[in-house]
């Protein structure tokens, strides 16, 4: 009898396919983990491999979007790569890629990373191609399909969004003059590379496979960001490999690669491609067919974060690189909803009569400690209106600063009193009292609207006021979410929560004062900052200015009221 043959099991979606590999000391580094090189390659061909699945027809990489690498993985562990279409556009389809790294003996996985990357589809001779729809199965592939739109959305008008940025970003103050002792010049990173392409670096359809040429890019930047640190460097992210053509066998590929900007632990190193025939290679005429921009850290012996020095630019181009540097942060920080769409981790912070005075001063403590954190830096100067970004690990938070033309005392009153704030927030539909705890405390229920396709959010908040103490000119109105069993969440919303926020206003004369909103944001309201933080959106700044004028235009008798 024979024995029966192989049980295929499938992948859920017609377009889903799953690449496990073993990780031998030839996929290796110098530490024994997996190279970002290696896994590169392997993120690339299993994203192929799920396009021409759907498509039917050969397909190639237009772009991989932000990559954050959030695991190591070392020999010995296995590979798990799961790649999917989320959306088919006419002749583009969006791969959706989860890496898992799993152990080989107690077999618990851990994420290594989520990523998107850009398929398009070759037509056969002059046949036109126009790409089926993608299958949808279950609420989450909605979702997903959903955000695929607004990921599109934000690369087709990323060149704009940079530029638009670039020329704001030449009014802020900055340090690129400053001097310091230790600074390096950025020139002192430049490194140069050349690789022949040949038979085995080409895929089925000839061209150099893409995952080879970002496996070479990485190998140029990590030897560009080294000539930074006594020590080696380790890949965090990428911020978008863009393939602008192709190339084939026999090209001469040269990688230039040089660092951007250091910021504090972390560094950016920018890598381009030009592809060069034989001809082309005589002349010195080359084709520019891809670029990247690699974020690196490093750690000493002790496992510490190593801090880079501060790069000093030289050239125009080093100061057009080094302010790239700063708008890509800031683009990283909007596109990260978008990118990643993390669900949060609920606090579930109960609300309790017996313990209302520890949560009430730990609601107003934790908003002044948010404010009194280092590490602010602008990131936008509109008008009276000034905002600032914090980025804390995987923790965002935003800082809106406003110049009121009225007393402290009035705005205090105004904006401790949430049950006006749809009147100048569109971010807020309704807010109604659910109980007035104190003279100093509240509980309120907020709606907002939904953002593109997703549900609208609902939030159960304790709202703490806290007039000036002696020696002090600053009104404290501090919000954190809590839950209570009078409000379960409903069908018709996503419940959200805040962990964080609220204003702080600051007299600075009998008739004007200065407000400051801050926030740390979650997953479920990034969305509504993202646009700001990214640079194609000036909601903010709309709703800040509505805010001033709100407050400004509202008569002193109300605060006798």
């Amino acid at each position: 009898m024979e024995p029966p043959g192989p049980q295929v099991r499938p992948l859920g979606g017609a377009a889903e396919v799953q690449m496990c590999q073993a990780i031998f000391p030839s996929h290796a580094n110098h530490r024994g983990e997996l190279s970002a090189g290696q896994l590169l390659k392997w993120i690339d061909t299993t994203a192929c491999l799920a396009a021409e699945k759907h498509a039917g027809v050969s397909c190639v990489t237009a772009s991989m979007d932000d990559i954050q690498f959030e695991e190591t993985a070392r020999v010995g562990q296995i590979i798990i790569i799961k790649a999917k279409v989320i959306r088919a556009f006419t002749t583009s389809m969006e791969i959706g890629i989860k890496v898992i790294v799993q152990d080989t003996f107690t077999r618990s996985q851990k994420l290594v990373s989520v990523a998107f990357s850009t398929f398009v589809a070759k037509p056969v001779g002059k046949e036109k191609i126009c790409l089926k729809p993608v299958t949808l199965l279950t609420e989450q592939d909605q979702v997903e399909h959903d955000l695929a739109s607004e990921r599109r959305k934000v690369r087709l008008q990323h060149m704009d969004t940079f530029q638009s940025l670039m020329k704001e970003s030449s009014k802020l103050d900055d340090a690129i003059c400053e001097q310091e002792d230790g600074m390096i010049s950025t020139g002192d990173t430049w490194v140069q590379s050349i690789e022949l392409v040949l038979p085995p670096h080409a895929n089925h359809h000839g061209n150099t496979f893409g995952g080879q040429i970002m496996a070479w890019m990485e190998t140029v930047a990590n030897i560009s960001a080294s000539r930074l640190c006594s020590s080696h460097p380790i890949l965090k992210s990428v911020d978008m490999f863009k393939f602008w053509g192709p190339s084939t066998i026999g090209d001469r590929l040269v990688f230039n690669a040089i660092v951007n900007n250091t910021f504090q632990n972390w560094v950016e190193v920018g890598v381009r491609v030009e592809a060069y025939n034989c001809d082309e290679w005589s002349k010195g005429q080359g084709r520019h067919i891809n670029s990247a921009f690699l974020i690196y850290y490093a750690i000493d012996d002790n496992e510490e974060l190593i801090i880079f020095p501060r790069v000093k630019p030289i050239s125009k181009d080093d100061v057009r690189r080094y302010r790239g540097a700063i708008v890509r942060k800031r683009i990283r920080l909007g596109r990260r909803y978008v990118i990643s769409h993390k669900e949060d981790i609920p606090l579930c912070i109960h609300w309790d009569t017996s313990n209302q005075a520890y949560l009430s001063h730990s609601n107003v403590d934790a908003l002044k400690a948010l404010a009194a954190k280092s590490g602010w830096e602008i990131t936008s100067v509109v008008g009276k209106v000034k905002m600032h970004t914090l980025e804390e690990r995987d923790v965002l938070s935003v800082w809106v600063e406003k110049q009121v033309g009225r007393p402290a005392k009035l705005a205090f009153s105004l904006l401790s009193d949430f049950t006006k704030r749809p009147q100048w927030d569109p971010h807020y539909l309704s807010c109604k009292v659910i109980d007035w705890v104190s003279d100093d405390d509240t509980i309120y229920y907020i709606t907002c609207p939904k953002v593109s396709s997703s549900k609208p959010i609902d939030l159960v908040v304790l709202v703490s006021r806290r007039k000036p103490v002696k020696d002090s000119n600053t009104y404290v109105v501090a919000v954190k979410s809590v839950t209570l069993a009078s409000v379960p969440p409903s069908p018709q919303y996503n419940r959200s929560e805040i962990t964080c926020a609220g204003f702080l206003i600051q007299a600075v004369d009998s008739s004007s004062c200065t407000v400051s909103y801050l926030i740390q944001i979650s997953s479920s309201t990034l969305p509504y900052f993202a646009g700001n933080i990214g640079g194609w959106s000036r909601s903010i700044e709309e709703t800040a200015a509505s805010c001033i004028q709100f407050i400004e235009e509202t008569n002193d008798t109300f605060m006798n009221k």
